[in-house]
């Protein structure tokens, strides 16, 4: 039989939202927190993604705690392992291991309304029982693998980008490629340099804008490092920089329009032939799908041993891949860059509330549904961090990490001072956040541009992104408003919210 461990606040993840909130409890001299982590080591997207050519598509000075900037970033934009290094760099620097149970999966939790506790479910058997749960598990965690007719008959070697196999060597290796994401448009690159042949699987073209990656001086490096105020100074111009690719994304499209053209413009100078250059156009306006970013990825079709494939896959075989137009296709690996689950992930959580309800049958039920992506009504005292509609798709998350560990921590003070055990979010209150959400969402271009993407459940709402402006939700997350909240005492069972 497992162990049963009390502490204060149970905080799920060790990527930039775990770790963010952690770091804020102990800024708020809080030292009653555990942090359960799956797998080794801090890092989440970070430590898991380490195929070839990883990298952020946000600039390194944005793409950090602000908190703990970095003044010796070697590049514009970090590759996967300075980022890595950087998370645990700024673990060990607040202690956080001690803190931290590695190899420590979660199986499910479930709230005790007479006690006003979480218990927390570990696959090792054990339980956790805390006032407070923060799931920082992130959106890119899940790896989406289809399924595609006779894969079982396969006698190569297959493997997603999230879990690349660096003990399999692809040099001289015929390459089949599924997927055109962003982690798809980083990797192909470079292995087609190394194997004998890459055929490219494309179901919808990318917009794949220029990279303006560079390295950084080292007289940059020093003076962000020794004078006061110009590194703050600098990430400030990149934060507005991209806030005004806000006005494009939410109801102003002509600007995409115009930006579609250049982008347009970018393949057809950077690819020969003119077939692939209409293959790799999209058809829809930019942004209705995430828009990317690299210099090497169109150019990489002018090679002879690179072929784009948009018919797509009809069979498996066991050592080809036959298309749908009736070629078939010798390949010794099956290499998927087919992205994360992302709406549908959190059908995988095995949560349990106020009055027994389950969180991802509400949510398939009535459609995924928080407040400020933080809170839901029905689980008192549980939190998301990234949670629905607080994604981004034109600056930086950590910037929206960041104002959510600082509410939370909030939440936690309004519970404290009141003397109270649960806070749970108003039903009202959650519903009136999320009609505004859908409202500013349908005049977005991840509705209006002509496209399907991950951004949109299964019903074709935005259950991702955030509609509009940073600054705006940080304006709305400053302080947690006591009006859109029920605080609970002790050994009370929490009232049935009202709106």
């Amino acid at each position: 039989m497992g162990k049963v461990i009390h502490t204060g606040v149970v905080v799920v993840g060790t990527g930039f939202s775990g770790m963010g909130m952690a770091i804020e409890l102990r800024r708020q001299g809080r030292d009653d927190f555990v942090v359960l982590e799956k797998a080794g080591d801090f890092g989440g997207t970070w430590r898991d993604n380490t195929y070839p050519g990883c990298a952020c598509d946000i600039q390194s000075h944005m793409y950090s705690f602000s908190f703990e900037q970095k003044a010796d970033w070697t590049r514009s934009f970090a590759p996967q392992p300075e980022i890595w290094a950087y998370l645990r760099q700024v673990a060990d620097k607040w202690g956080l291991r001690r803190f931290t149970r590695f190899h420590c999966e979660v199986a499910g939790a479930r709230w005790d309304a007479d006690e006003a506790r979480w218990h927390v479910a570990t696959k090792a058997g054990d339980t956790y029982v805390a006032q407070y749960l923060v799931a920082g598990i992130g959106a890119l965690h899940l790896p989406s693998i289809p399924e595609l007719p006779g894969i079982q008959n396969f006698r190569g070697k297959t493997f997603h980008s999230a879990q690349w196999d660096h003990n399999y060597d692809l040099t001289g290796k015929r390459v089949a490629v599924v997927g055109t994401g962003a982690s798809a448009i980083q990797f192909v690159p470079r292995i087609a340099k190394q194997v004998e042949h890459l055929t490219l699987f494309q179901r919808t073209a990318a917009w794949v804008m220029p990279k303006a990656d560079h390295a950084m001086p080292k007289w940059t490096q020093k003076a962000f490092a020794t004078v006061p105020g110009v590194q703050r100074a600098y990430r400030g111009f990149l934060y507005w920089i991209n806030e005004v690719r806000a006005v494009g994304f939410n109801g102003h499209t002509g600007v995409l329009k115009t930006a579609s053209k250049l982008a347009a413009w970018n393949i057809r100078r950077s690819v020969k032939d003119a077939e692939t250059v209409r293959k790799l156009t999209p058809d829809y306006v930019m942004g209705c799908k995430r828009v990317l970013v690299s210099n090497d990825y169109y150019p990489t079709f002018n090679q002879s041993n690179v072929d784009l494939d948009t018919s797509g896959v009809a069979e498996v075989r066991e050592n080809s891949v036959l298309t749908k137009d009736g070629r078939e296709i010798e390949v010794d690996a099956i290499v998927y860059g087919t992205g994360f689950h992302v709406t549908d992930a959190f059908d995988y959580l095995d949560i349990t509330g106020r009055d027994g309800q389950d969180l991802a049958k509400t949510w398939s039920e009535r459609g995924i549904n928080t407040y400020k992506g933080i809170t839901v009504n029905g689980f008192p005292n549980l939190f998301f961090l990234l949670g629905p509609n607080t994604g981004l798709g034109h600056n930086s998350v950590v910037f929206m990490i960041e104002a959510q560990i600082r509410y939370i921590a909030d939440a936690m003070r309004v519970v404290e001072t009141a003397g109270g055990q649960s806070i749970e979010v108003r039903k009202g209150a959650q519903e009136r956040f999320n009609a505004e959400i859908q409202r500013k969402l349908a005049d977005g271009v991840w509705t209006k541009g002509g496209c399907a993407s991950w951004y949109l459940d299964s019903q074709g709402l935005n259950r991702t992104i955030w509609p509009g402006f940073t600054w705006r939700y940080w304006l709305q997350t400053r302080a947690v408003d006591p009006a859109a909240y029920e605080v609970v005492g002790h050994r009370r069972a929490p009232a049935r919210a009202v709106g």
